[in-house]
């Protein structure tokens, strides 16, 4: 994945110490450790949004080549019962059934 852009782990943001000052901690030490953890969301951000947008594809593309299995396999079917000479009402039918299946794309 796209962990170089990582800088902090969770082990790092639960062990940070910050050293203590007379009044407390030391502001600047702070402020960049925040700076870090800031960029590190905004990275993390980035990557789900960007994870999201390949799985929405990945599934949409999924959705097109299942329909497309099902039109050729009922393709298939059709041409194998339009094949054989004896034809009759059940297969009419379903013959029927296999086409309006096609043109108007219900399973």
């Amino acid at each position: 994945m796209r962990q170089d852009t990582i800088v902090l782990t969770p082990k790092d943001l639960l062990e940070k110490q910050f050293k203590v000052d007379t009044r407390g901690y030391r502001p600047q030490e702070v402020d960049k450790f925040l700076d870090i953890v800031i960029r590190d969301y905004e990275s993390y951000n980035r990557i789900l949004k960007t994870l999201e947008n390949e799985k929405k594809e990945l599934v949409d593309d999924n959705i097109k080549l299942k329909q497309e299995i099902r039109n050729l396999k009922t393709k298939l079917d059709i041409i194998k019962t339009s094949s054989n000479e004896g034809v009759s009402n059940a297969d009419l039918l379903r013959r029927l059934s296999n086409l309006e299946k096609i043109i108007y794309g219900k399973e």
